[in-house]
């Protein structure tokens, strides 16, 4: 269980990264919400996979830890609301600068 969590968690980190290293706003959101999600994944799995546990101490001779799921859970609200500020900016940028580069610069054959 923990290896799949940890080959998951790795592939959305590196999916991310990727396309965080892309030069088009699209991919570049793309990228930075999938480090989010990889995050959020990471913070979860250090409360303990543990399975038919609960969060809540006397309930279960050994609870799992209620901490990373409250961070996990704010982390969830903030990383959209980022999202939402991101995709937002990017279709600013793209109106005024007639652009999708993450540069602001046009493209070579395109208009200008």
């Amino acid at each position: 269980m923990e290896l799949l969590v940890a080959i998951i968690i790795g592939v959305l980190v590196a999916s991310g990264v990727y396309l965080c290293l892309r030069a088009r706003t699209f991919p570049v959101v793309m990228g930075l919400t999938l480090l989010s999600y990889g995050v959020n994944v990471f913070l979860f799995s250090m409360g303990g996979l543990k399975m038919n546990q609960v969060a809540v101490v006397g309930m279960s001779p050994d609870p799992t830890d209620p901490l990373p799921q409250a961070l996990v859970l704010t982390a969830i609200v903030i990383g959209f609301a980022m999202t939402a500020f991101l995709v937002v900016l990017a279709l600013r940028a793209q109106g005024e600068l007639h652009s999708d580069h993450v540069d602001g610069k046009p493209d070579e054959g395109g208009r200008s």
